[in-house]
């Protein structure tokens, strides 16, 4: 991978010696990857203001998140998985949009379509220096027979011009905003992340102005913070991602560890473990009361880089909260339980920062 450097755009955000380390660690991936093959594209269903769909979920191989290129988010490593040399052709994305069109075809029963396509760029999908302005606008006319979309951006690039591609074309879309957590300082000063909650509520009402809806990405247990402070934070950040107009779902991603990120460091040297699965659990039914959709997809779930427990239970509490992402039915956990619930209560009771992580 080409080294990544800081531009004028990262500059004067406080967050240089976070940034100067994760271009090290960053530094030393060397595989390289074909712009034009998508980074990944899977079949799944996913729950919506208006019910719940087959969704195409598409990540396009750019050349990589801008901020991630400067160095970027603590628990991040999809950059590492970015075209060599920082841009990816129109010709070459489009050639990625038709790999996953294919892949539809072969996955859906005869002729079927997902009504909700998702695209994600591990960055910003809205940054045209990531997706050009021909390449969205084209992106927009391929899924206009669709019913819903998804799009990933940095609240930065969140404006109704861009959105208005996909609106004008009937399209019910929805920005996916990784905002990580509500609290501004452990958004800056855990995950690395330069803006502030207020530019979250700015891109919600940028989007409404579109006539588009917004979608939050939250980040269940960042790097630094103990297992009950990251609990508290979750169920916090939920509630006031929901109080914000225009912000209808809230998606809690639990932190799994990935290669070329501080979290793999911490995580080789003792000093990280991914959230419980109970803990995901517990945010959930202890926010269904929230005027917003709250799911929850944990990635690696069950693994030891990923949200796990015990190992005896998890796989039976990833099916519930998959099957909760789907009925919004907090009674799905009550189906669930294991001696390890134990452990999980005296983590929450005793793990501090400076003891952390207190269990494997």
């Amino acid at each position: 991978m080409s080294k990544p450097s800081p531009e004028v755009y990262e500059r004067g955000r406080g967050m240089d010696a976070h940034n100067k380390v994760m271009r090290d660690i960053r530094s030393r991936k060397q595989k390289t990857y074909d712009p034009h093959e998508p980074t990944r594209v899977w079949i799944d269903e996913d729950n919506t203001p208006d019910g719940v769909y087959d969704s195409l979920t598409i990540i396009l191989n750019t050349g990589g998140c801008r901020w991630a290129r400067a160095g970027g988010c603590t628990m991040c490593g999809y950059v590492a998985e970015s075209v060599e040399g920082g841009t990816v052709a129109h010709e070459a994305l489009m050639d990625q949009i038709q790999v996953c069109l294919d892949h539809e075809a072969e996955e859906m029963d005869d002729g079927e379509q997902a009504g909700l396509i998702k695209i994600y760029t591990s960055g910003s999908f809205l940054d045209e220096r990531e997706v050009p302005a021909e390449t969205r606008d084209a992106i927009a006319e391929t899924f206009a027979d669709r019913d819903r979309m998804v799009v990933e951006s940095l609240p930065d690039f969140v404006t109704r011009e861009k959105l208005a591609d996909f609106t004008d074309r009937g399209l019910e879309t929805d920005v996916a905003i990784g905002l990580e957590t509500a609290t501004d300082r452990v958004r800056h000063d855990c995950v690395n992340k330069y803006f502030d909650f207020a530019d979250f509520e700015d891109a919600c009402d940028e989007a409404a102005a579109a006539g588009g809806g917004v979608k939050a990405y939250l980040l269940m247990k960042p790097p630094f913070l103990s297992e009950p402070e990251a609990l508290e934070d979750m169920k916090s950040s939920i509630r006031r991602c929901a109080a914000v107009d225009n912000c209808h779902t809230v998606s809690m991603n639990p932190t799994n560890v990935q290669r070329y990120t501080m979290v793999d460091e911490l995580f080789f040297n003792g000093g990280y473990r991914p959230p419980w699965l109970w803990s995901v659990a517990d945010a959930l039914r202890e926010t269904t009361d929230v005027d917003a959709i709250v799911v929850s997809d944990p990635v690696g779930g069950g693994q030891e880089r990923g949200a796990h427990n015990c190992g005896d239970c998890d796989e039976l509490v990833f099916k519930a909260v998959k099957d909760f992402n789907l009925r919004q039915d907090p009674s799905v956990f009550d189906q669930v339980s294991c001696d390890c619930e134990a452990t999980w209560e005296f983590v929450l009771d005793n793990e501090t920062s400076y003891n952390m992580p207190l269990v494997k």
